[in-house]
């Protein structure tokens, strides 16, 4: 069974916490437990990239987008959707975060693939792919 939920949110860092606390409960009311690994690190990748399209979002953007979709399989694809055109250094695997030390580096690390589509002169969407557990 495929389950999919996207939504918007205020290009504000108190957005992150939404994000994440909006993905905790579709995967819980999808029967997806707290404490399983997959989960845990689909809530953490969402918050990561969530934080990212917020820092680094253009300045007139007002909004950006997070999706998830369970697959049938079980893997989990996270998607975190903004205006900002894609960057070079988005392609570059294992870049840290300057502040945080994490920063791609663990999106590479928890999951199976990851990358960067073009939305054209709609910006950019992070995607990654998180193992079923």
């Amino acid at each position: 069974m495929l389950r999919r939920n996207s939504f918007r949110l205020p290009r504000h860092p108190a957005s992150v916490g939404l994000a994440r606390r909006r993905v905790r409960d579709h995967l819980s009311n999808w029967g997806h437990s707290k404490g399983e690994q997959a989960f845990e690190d689909v809530v953490l990748l969402v918050s990561e990239l969530a934080t990212n399209a917020v820092r680094h979002g253009p300045l007139l953007e007002r909004e950006f987008e997070v999706a998830v979709t369970v697959l049938a399989d079980g893997s989990c694809l996270i998607e975190v959707s903004d205006e900002s055109p894609v960057q070079p250094r988005l392609r570059v695997v294992g870049e840290y975060d300057e502040e945080s030390g994490r920063g791609l580096t663990m999106v590479e690390h928890l999951t199976t693939a990851w990358g960067v589509w073009s939305r054209g002169r709609y910006g950019k969407t992070v995607w990654a792919l998180v193992p079923a557990a």
